[in-house]
């Protein structure tokens, strides 16, 4: 094949034609058996739209081939994302900037429309001319945490025998995500790499850039994402390859000891008594409070106890996420005082109830002892179980297609206890 394209380059030079011996976002039969696909067809932009949108409206254009960013985007628009969503995978791409360009290449991203930019929830590898965009926004200065091939504001990278081809050349990264293990890779060579949701990884998240960003790097799936920071930028042979989820994991949610794991919102009170129980109730100013686990889980069996020692006004949130001090979108399996439904499913900020219990399974609740609720996600399928018996179970896509925390709520109200014990949650 070699020996070939040598002979056929010099018969067809006078013409100006140009010969490859392999072609651009194609893939080979060995890639297609590994399992790889495209996100580029070098044709059209039909595996991809507007971030929070359902067309693609905003400038991006197939170029010679190649996946063209128009310049003209800002820190707060200019992104395309991908229809599909990604959990655990290898993406490759090659990439060229103009002198100076800034871009960037965002995974995890959540659409919602309270998140403006997809940022605020992906993390992102860093595509930027370190020398040109110091020279054209003098005398401004790069920090080191964003540069050429970063983990945004969190990991640095080493270039240690990386070839950096210059402005107007092609380049090609690599991302690794295999259930929470990151690699980035730049032309052939590993330049960082780090493990996700470790205390390392909380500490650098609440301290930097994400301190005021609370759901930051957290999903477990999402789209892909492609910036256009008011630089063109040129995209081809994107290629990505889903890595298998490790499901089965036994996760420890609560030590019995301190909050290790959980973090606050609103205006709850949180504490572990002597016995090793959480204990959740109003704050000072009797509104709403939330004590929401650290990580995100998508699909999961998770068995907790609570004893609704006054009042009882509480629920047990998953797939759900924070907006702003108190405000939370997800899905909430109830947790209340008997006759108002514990262990039915309600949409927050959205459709309401989606199942109520019976009414004559409300005298499964024990009053003001200790109770086992069970909640089970996996997929679009929802079940709970109070103190062994079915309570509900119902399929919802919506349900299905979301991620989130856990969360232990506290209702505005007055004088509501709950005290919670013995989680045990597995991973699907």
């Amino acid at each position: 094949m070699k020996r070939f394209c040598k002979f056929f380059l010099v018969a067809v030079a006078a013409t100006g034609m140009v010969c490859s011996c392999s072609r651009d976002n194609t893939l080979t039969k060995a890639e297609i058996a590994e399992g790889w696909e495209l996100l580029f067809n070098g044709e059209d932009l039909s595996a991809w739209k507007d971030y929070n949108g359902t067309e693609l409206t905003n400038g991006w254009r197939v170029v010679d081939g190649c996946i063209q960013a128009p310049g003209d985007g800002s820190d707060g628009s200019g992104y395309i994302v991908t229809k599909k969503k990604y959990a655990d995978f290898e993406l490759v791409w090659d990439w060229k900037l103009t002198h100076g360009g800034n871009s960037g290449m965002i995974y995890h991203v959540v659409e919602s429309p309270v998140f403006g930019t997809p940022y605020i929830t992906g993390p992102e590898y860093q595509l930027i001319d370190n020398e040109g965009w110091e020279e054209v926004n003098a005398p401004s200065k790069l920090e080191e945490w964003q540069k050429l091939g970063v983990d945004y504001a969190m990991h640095l990278p080493d270039y240690t025998g990386v070839r950096i081809n210059p402005p107007g050349q092609w380049n090609t990264s690599k991302i690794v995500f295999d259930n929470g293990h990151v690699e980035h890779w730049l032309n052939g060579k590993k330049i960082l790499e780090f493990q996700a949701w470790t205390d390392d990884w909380f500490a650098r998240k609440n301290s930097g850039k994400w301190a005021n960003a609370p759901e930051y790097g957290l999903a477990h799936e999402g789209l892909i994402c492609l910036q256009d920071h008011g630089d063109p930028a040129s995209f081809k042979n994107l290629k990505i390859r889903e890595l298998p989820h490790k499901g089965g994991e036994t996760v420890s949610l609560f030590n019995g000891k301190d909050l290790t794991g959980w973090e606050g919102f609103g205006s709850g009170k949180w504490s572990v008594d002597a016995e090793g129980n959480l204990v959740t109730e109003n704050g000072d100013d009797r509104q709403y409070g939330y004590l929401c686990t650290r990580a995100y889980y998508k699909d999961f069996d998770l068995t907790v106890e609570f004893n609704q020692v006054s009042d009882g006004n509480s629920g047990l949130f998953f797939h759900s996420f924070i907006e702003g001090y108190n405000r939370v979108h997800g899905w909430q399996c109830e947790v209340a005082p008997r006759g108002n439904d514990t262990g039915g499913i309600y949409e927050s900020y959205g459709r309401g109830w989606l199942i109520q219990i019976p009414e004559e399974k409300e005298s499964i609740l024990k009053e003001h002892e200790w109770n086992t609720l069970r909640l089970r996600v996996e997929g679009d399928h929802v079940q709970t179980w109070l103190n062994g018996q079915p309570m509900a179970d119902i399929t919802d896509a919506k349900i299905g297609a979301a991620t989130g925390r856990l969360m232990l709520q506290i209702h505005d109200g007055n004088n509501i206890i709950v005290k919670w014990r013995n989680f045990k949650l597995t991973t699907l």
